[in-house]
């Protein structure tokens, strides 16, 4: 059974820098692809970043490009989501999500990320 376990959130002054990281367990973690979502109170889930299951491709929103970097670990199981020059406007509560095809198929709990001005 896939599961995909986010950690890392908490409250940060704006301006300041929060990584996020993502185990994956139940299968063979290098098939799958890996994408990081927020969502903010009374708005719309938002794909902020994703990455190939090698890891050689990656994308992000234009909202965090040049501020957040996606990266993985495939030995570990483990993607990551560096935030820096975190914004107000970043606050929401972060997910991953992992699939092989199609849609993200796995997806976590999620972990709060509160930025203060």
């Amino acid at each position: 059974q896939v599961q995909v376990v986010e950690s890392g959130g908490g409250s940060v002054q704006a301006g300041g820098s929060l990584p996020l990281s993502c185990v994956f367990s139940g299968d063979t973690f290098g098939g799958y692809g890996v994408a990081w979502f927020r969502q903010a109170p009374g708005k719309e889930r938002e794909l902020v970043a994703s990455i190939s299951p090698t890891g050689g491709i990656t994308d992000y929103a234009d909202s965090v490009r040049g501020r957040f970097t996606i990266s993985r670990d495939n030995a570990k199981n483990t993607v990551y989501l560096q935030m820096t020059s975190l914004r107000p406007e970043d606050t929401a509560t972060y997910y991953c999500a992992a699939g092989t095809t199609g849609p993200y198929r796995y997806w976590g709990q999620g972990t709060q990320v509160t930025v203060s001005s």
